[in-house]
């Protein structure tokens, strides 16, 4: 336990300088969002603005959003070697202004989604830890009947989720226009997971391989801790409930690091660190996932 916590300190102590001078970040002008909130007529924030407009926004009154420990890092400021150096196999970051998406914004709108991919058949997964239960459905069907909003009640290995198990030929004209992000680690190669759902869903603590993780659309949470000691959780319990019912009564030593992911930021996991996200609003977002060449 003294380990334990001594571990989430260290993480937290190595970003707090940083991330106190990045507390203030405002995604306009590295998204250049401005100009898309100029040409917009919508009094929310422009990520919610954004999401309206894209057809992929649902009402819900669920609260999900909170705070960020997480230290985030302009990519103007972040080179390669430094970004292996200080964070590849120790920290996690999230890095901002990493790549335009603007093409792939475009092509995955609810519209082009639907117009393109309806009658696609795609393999949903449970959204426990271990992901046992796979199921086929089509695109529309998925959309229509699965992107609603999380409820209570609901437990994760009842759930279906769909992210990754990706046809990547049928997919590829949409793929092709994804812009990985710029940093790489030695020997390793990415591999794109793409993934859609419903506002309060998201996937229970679990833990892979090195990987970038990015919202096209939409907000999504992220709760991190080291590779060890494994923290305590139901893996068959959902990431609405856990949040609702544990993480309030976790002491501030015990608390994972945590963010909410805002359109265009890419967050990196190092190896083997144990994450669990529940998404904000209805989201569109891609994994890189970084794998032996």
């Amino acid at each position: 336990m003294l380990l334990y916590r001594l571990l989430l300190v260290v993480a937290a102590v190595a970003t707090s300088e940083r991330y106190a001078a990045s507390s203030t970040y405002c995604l306009s002008s590295e998204y250049n969002t401005s100009t898309w909130i100029a040409s917009h007529s919508c009094e929310d924030e422009w990520y919610t603005c954004e999401l309206r407009s894209s057809g992929w926004y649902v009402s819900h009154d669920l609260e999900l959003a909170g705070p960020c420990t997480i230290e985030r890092r302009a990519s103007s400021s972040l080179m390669s070697l430094q970004f292996v150096s200080e964070y590849a196999y120790t920290q996690p970051v999230i890095i901002t202004g990493a790549s335009d998406q603007s093409e792939f914004k475009q092509l995955s709108t609810k519209a082009k989604i639907l117009e393109k991919y309806s009658d696609v058949g795609i393999v949903l997964s449970t959204a426990n830890s271990y992901s046992y239960t796979k199921v086929t459905k089509s695109v529309r069907e998925y959309i229509e009947e699965y992107m609603t909003p999380q409820s209570m009640s609901s437990r994760a290995d009842g759930t279906l989720y769909y992210f990754g198990d990706n046809d990547r030929d049928g997919w590829k004209e949409l793929f092709d226009r994804y812009k990985f992000p710029s940093y790489a680690m030695p020997d390793l190669q990415p591999e794109i997971s793409f993934g859609m759902a419903g506002p309060g869903s998201g996937v229970a603590f679990h833990f892979h391989g090195p990987t970038f993780a990015e919202t096209i659309y939409g907000r999504k949470r992220w709760f991190l801790y080291p590779p060890r000691p494994q923290p305590s959780f139901d893996p068959n319990s959902t990431t609405l409930h856990w949040l609702h019912h544990v993480y309030p009564s976790l002491p501030e030593p015990l608390k994972p690091l945590e963010c909410t992911l805002l359109p265009g930021e890419v967050l990196f996991i190092p190896d083997g660190w144990w994450h669990a996200t529940i998404n904000v609003d209805s989201c569109v977002f891609v994994s890189t996932f970084l794998g032996p060449a």
